[in-house]
């Protein structure tokens, strides 16, 4: 499993839209999230979540998606570019959805991300582009639902991510927990 790669950009929205515009760079805050973002906060703030709890904890902090699926959806017929797909950090050569729950991801000079599962795209996702919910979701040999649309974590440290960043993963202590989606 490759656990470095890059970052190939950055973006986030102060509204509460699917797509995220890109930026020239983004700061990420310990315990609340990307600076400016609609999602950041302590307590959850994906509206669907918020309407069943607003006090639960925000474990969706930081969207980070692996350039390789554009890439792969382009080559289906979709038109995506990073942040259209609602992610804050896109990633190039390093297995997001391989990844234990609990990895670390260093991101930059000083950024430290905590994964703690898998995004599980919504309907939004189908509105954004006919047919794009089956193309992000597979099933694995043993018939398990596959949901490629990243992970979702919390930021432990803060600091400034900006495209062409180093990105590396700290495993957890084994045994190690599969993602599950959140």
């Amino acid at each position: 499993m490759n656990l470095t790669g890059s970052i190939v950009a950055v973006s986030r929205s102060a509204a509460h839209t699917f797509s995220k515009k890109s930026e020239q760079r983004i700061r990420l805050i310990a315990g609340h999230g990307v600076e400016g973002d609609a999602h950041a906060g302590v307590t959850v703030k994906h509206r669907s979540r918020v309407a069943i709890n607003p006090n639960q904890p925000n474990y969706r902090q930081v969207h980070l998606l692996h350039a390789e699926l554009h890439e792969e959806l382009r080559a289906a017929g979709f038109n995506v570019l990073p942040g259209d797909l609602g992610e804050n950090i896109t990633t190039r050569n390093i297995e997001l959805l391989n990844l234990p729950t609990g990895s670390r991801l260093h991101l930059g000079a000083d950024a430290i991300v905590e994964i703690k599962g898998l995004r599980n795209p919504c309907a939004q996702i189908e509105h954004f582009q006919s047919g794009l919910m089956p193309a992000v979701l597979s099933r694995d040999a043993n018939g398990k639902i596959v949901r490629k649309t990243g992970i979702m974590g919390i930021v432990i440290k803060g600091g400034v991510v900006e495209p062409g960043d180093a990105i590396a993963a700290e495993l957890p202590p084994e045994p190690h927990i599969p993602l599950e989606k959140i």
